[in-house]
């Protein structure tokens, strides 16, 4: 009998593999496993929890909302959906004026833009970047940038086409920001002209890759792109998934890059403190796509929306924002100070409170194995951190909660420093 209450406790029925340590609790940007470890979660969680753990008034409305109304079919209004929606078209840029709420993953989010697109411009195929993520669904998998994400599944979508990101330090061209000309962007046009089936329904980005080596673009990339997608009449869709809702010390990275997409899909942070809750903004040309071509029963719940609401209210109070620009500012230059005594950190960048590392070999070259080594050892300092590329890339990443302060910034880089003298 003992052994089957062990059984009953243990991960052994799990299709997945998890880590030996348990999780028992968390509190703001703290993390505390069965033997009360404390943990700074560099992480987030999975990159969702802006507020950090436990946030009660994100809690106390969930509670209320709970009380009330749980669930209830999305055919029919609720205040919650609603005023989320009116929230939503307030913070986002002033041409995105719908909401699509009927989703539930970020995953799906990106999946109903491109299918909002296709739909309006009677178009099929979708450009995305070199070592996107965009999600876990099928099509998001075909679409991503990374040849293993797509190698076990046989191809049931033949409308993508992947083209070189931004990335400077690594520049597929071979060319320096300064006198580049934008090729990242230019030869876009080729791309479009000689690889695809010249029905170019939309271009889909992250404007700060996620999963993709925190990749920044320089200055002008999204001026250009836009102007491309423009002159091609293409739809521009920003997956804000993970750099929305004060990520980059703006409530998008629209904002902090002063470009207006014509889509936008948001998840994560949306729900605060780790309530499930995504949706899609669009230009009001993108209205009119029927409800049964992509529509999910727990999209627009009733919860996740009363979340939502109060995580944006919280995020909107004076001062937070700028405190993600602070905070940020002092890791960072932190970790530029770490970058001069340590040889194989080769380059620290980021925006807010979202910044990456890149662990290199002597030649430069990638050093994965070195990567996922600091990841292991992190957690014996009390630290979690996560890497780019499912461990296939090089970029360890520190994206805390938002609601850090200096003096547990001051925590996390004293941490960070120990780590880095033991490696």
């Amino acid at each position: 009998m003992e052994s089957k209450v062990k059984d009953a406790v243990s991960p052994n029925h799990l299709y997945y593999k998890v880590d030996s340590v348990v999780m028992e609790r968390g509190e703001g940007i703290y993390l505390y496993d069965q033997d009360g470890k404390q943990y700074i979660d560099c992480a987030s969680a999975t990159f969702n929890l802006n507020l950090g753990y436990g946030n009660k008034e994100v809690i106390d409305v969930v509670k209320n909302q709970m009380d009330n109304l749980i669930h209830v079919t999305s055919s029919y209004q609720t205040d919650a959906v609603n005023t989320l929606a009116t929230k939503l078209v307030e913070i986002s840029p002033d041409n995105l004026t719908r909401v699509h709420p009927k989703v539930s993953s970020g995953s799906a989010a990106n999946e109903g833009a491109i299918k909002m697109a296709q739909y309006n411009t009677g178009k099929r195929d979708v450009i995305s970047l070199f070592r996107s993520h965009l999600g876990q669904t099928y099509m998001m998998s075909a679409l991503s940038g990374n040849a293993f994400r797509r190698e076990p599944f046989p191809p049931q979508f033949s409308f993508g086409l992947q083209v070189p990101d931004p990335y400077c330090l690594r520049c597929f061209y071979n060319q320096e920001p300064n006198s580049c000309g934008m090729l990242c962007v230019e030869r876009i046009h080729d791309f479009i002209e000689y690889a695809s089936t010249g029905n170019v329904a939309a271009i889909i980005v992250e404007p700060i890759s996620g999963n993709g080596g925190n990749i920044v673009p320089p200055e002008g990339y999204f001026q250009a792109l836009k102007k491309l997608c423009e002159e091609q009449d293409i739809t521009l869709i920003f997956d804000e998934i993970q750099t929305g809702f004060g990520r980059t010390g703006k409530m998008f990275a629209a904002d902090y890059f002063g470009v207006q997409p014509n889509m936008m899909t948001v998840a994560k942070g949306l729900g605060g403190t780790g309530f499930q809750v995504a949706a899609i903004l669009a230009e009001e040309k993108y209205a009119g796509m029927p409800g049964h071509h992509h529509s999910f029963t727990y999209g627009s719940n009733i919860m996740a929306s009363a979340a939502a609401c109060t995580t944006i209210d919280i995020l909107q109070r004076p001062g937070f924002l700028e405190n993600v620009t602070v905070v940020g500012n002092y890791i960072m230059e932190y970790l530029e100070k770490l970058k001069g005594k340590y040889r194989f950190i080769g380059d620290v960048r980021g925006v807010g409170l979202m910044i990456g590392v890149e662990i290199m070999k002597e030649n430069l070259e990638p050093d994965l194995e070195l990567t996922n080594y600091i990841a292991k050892r992190a957690m014996d300092h009390g630290i979690i951190i996560r890497t780019s590329r499912y461990g296939y890339g090089n970029v360890f990443k520190i994206r805390p909660p938002l609601t850090i302060t200096i003096s547990e910034a001051e925590e996390l880089c004293f941490k960070l420093e120990k780590l880095m003298e033991e490696i």
